[in-house]
């Protein structure tokens, strides 16, 4: 058995969404999933099918080895990153109808894809992603910012305004706690959003916080 050989069979067969190939090569290579589980970081056949849109591929490999779903390539990505990234949006609401624990998985810089979401200020995703995983919220990045404060820094004021809103619709207990928790967080240099808002000068920040827009 070449094992190299079976790995570039793998790999072409996730590049082509090749459900055949896929299972010839575990026929051949029985083992072969369960050795690219044992490593680490690093680039599974999930990562390529999500990234380039191989949508039941994808699911086929996540039914096989629903470990995958939650690994993170060398770079720091997880497969659901790679499908935010290279904007594959039905890949992202499969992934996330599977697992709804995929919103608040870890990449790099402590970033989920709540946080990714709003930095690119895709209001539809956003809404998804706190309906199927409301915990998301509280989810902080290493450098201890909320998913708002990226999206005052990327300026996505229509993703602040579905966060903001949603957090003041919110009726789970403890809301309003939360609410004020998110709202008054400090990042790592000790800003909340408000902060932020205040060293540019657009007031949309406090208009939204106000309800005015």
């Amino acid at each position: 058995m070449n094992t190299t050989n079976n790995g570039d069979r793998l790999k072409a067969a996730a590049e082509a969404g090749d459900i055949d190939l896929l299972y010839a090569v575990i026929q051949d290579d029985p083992y072969i999933l369960e050795r690219i589980d044992s490593i680490p970081f690093v680039e599974t056949p999930l990562h390529i099918a999500a990234s380039m849109g191989h949508l039941e591929f994808a699911i086929e490999i996540m039914n096989l080895k629903p470990s995958f779903a939650l690994k993170l390539n060398p770079q720091g990505f997880s497969p659901i990153h790679l499908a935010i990234q290279n904007k594959q949006e039905l890949m992202v609401y499969h992934f996330v109808c599977i697992n709804k624990d995929l919103v608040r998985v870890k990449g790099r810089e402590g970033i989920i894809p709540l946080h990714f979401a709003s930095q690119i200020g895709d209001v539809q995703m956003l809404v998804y992603f706190l309906y199927r995983c409301p915990e998301s919220i509280e989810y902080l990045t290493v450098r201890r910012e909320t998913a708002l404060h990226i999206a005052v820094k990327n300026e996505q004021y229509e993703a602040l305004q579905v966060l903001v809103s949603w957090l003041k619709k919110n009726t789970r207990r403890g809301a309003k706690k939360l609410e004020n928790k998110i709202l008054n967080k400090r990042d790592k240099a000790g800003n909340t959003i408000l902060h932020i808002s205040a060293l540019s000068s657009d007031p949309q920040v406090i208009l939204i916080l106000l309800n005015k827009i």
